[in-house]
């Protein structure tokens, strides 16, 4: 096994050295950010003085380089907005991602999982039906517009929602909290719940799709033959033999929320990681826009690790094949 999770990890390595590189090579092709730092009264010797100090006359390669390097050691740089740490920035700004993202997963996992297992064992009942037709709403309309929308109802119309913004926090030992006060929750419940719509769709009917596919099986066969009760051969038997694909998408998944938590961030001025690279695209500060990219990358990394590593724990033919 320690064998299988070192492979793992080189080809992880591997993977965020290619990112860092792609992403630090686009980067700087977006545009000039001593245009945003500098007035229109700056001359040309205040423009070249401010490109030496920042290194951006350097070579390529010795600006990659040096980001590298840094980065290693966890450091990013300095934004050329705010003339802060950037390491610093992300990590005042991660707690209200990562909360909106479990957030978000919870409510994913908690519908889409049912409701799959629901709709494949009563494939043919109206109910059944309603909850696919409703699901595609959730793979139809952009996040953004239903992020609008439950704005519009549960904010503007009825006012029982803040419409934007992340109220009630607290400070518990270092990390800035929602989860503690009702106006925290009540602050965290919209985006959370537009951010996990799509993901309840594709849980959903990954688990429904798997669940037809294994009640056709001759082992559920085989038990509904042998006499066991029904809810036994559904939920230990079938459900049970879903989990390796159903790992998968979960795990991309909760990685895909954090990278595409910056649209319902932004439509809800939520103060995490993805409004922050927002703000950064406009202002090209190129060391907040790869720091953001090398923190995403490390994420889909971490999770790709470990559902391999469930991978090979939940399906003896790895083991099997690692043992050969």
């Amino acid at each position: 096994m320690l064998t299988y999770i070192a492979r793992r990890m080189l080809q992880a390595l591997v993977v965020m050295a290619a990112v860092s590189f792609i992403s630090f090579s686009l980067f700087n092709y977006v545009g000039d950010p001593v245009d945003n730092m500098v007035g229109q009264e700056a001359t040309l010797e205040d423009r070249q003085r401010i490109r030496e100090v920042l290194g951006l006359e350097d070579p390529f390669f010795v600006q990659y380089a040096r980001f590298m390097q840094n980065a290693v050691r966890g450091e990013f740089g300095i934004s050329y907005r705010t003339k802060r740490s950037v390491t610093e920035m992300i990590a005042e700004r991660i707690p209200a991602t990562l909360e909106l993202v479990f957030v978000s997963a919870i409510i994913a996992l908690g519908l889409g999982i049912p409701l799959g297992v629901f709709t494949g064992i009563n494939r043919t009942s109206w109910i059944s039906k309603a909850v696919l037709t409703v699901s595609l709403v959730g793979v139809s309309l952009p996040t953004f517009i239903i992020g609008i929308s439950l704005i519009y109802i549960f904010a503007v119309n009825m006012g029982v929602l803040p419409s934007s913004g992340r109220a009630g926090t607290v400070e518990l030992g270092g990390w800035k909290t929602s989860f503690l006060t009702i106006d925290g929750w009540r602050s965290i419940l919209l985006p959370a719940l537009t951010l996990s719509l799509f993901q309840v769709t594709m849980i959903l009917r990954l688990v429904r799709a798997e669940m037809l596919e294994i009640m056709r099986t001759d082992f559920i066969k085989f038990a509904r033959a042998r006499g066991l009760p029904e809810n036994r051969i559904n939920y230990s038997h079938a459900l049970k033999n879903t989990l390796v694909p159903v790992i998968t998408i979960i795990g991309l998944n909760i990685g895909g929320l954090i990278a595409f938590s910056l649209i319902t961030e932004t439509v809800f001025q939520w103060p995490g990681t993805g409004l922050m690279f927002i703000q950064a695209v406009d202002f090209v500060d190129v060391p907040i826009m790869a720091a953001y990219l090398c923190f995403v990358a490390l994420v889909f990394v971490t999770i790709n690790l470990i559902v391999d590593i469930l991978y090979f724990v939940i399906d003896p033919r790895l083991r099997a094949e690692e043992g050969h």
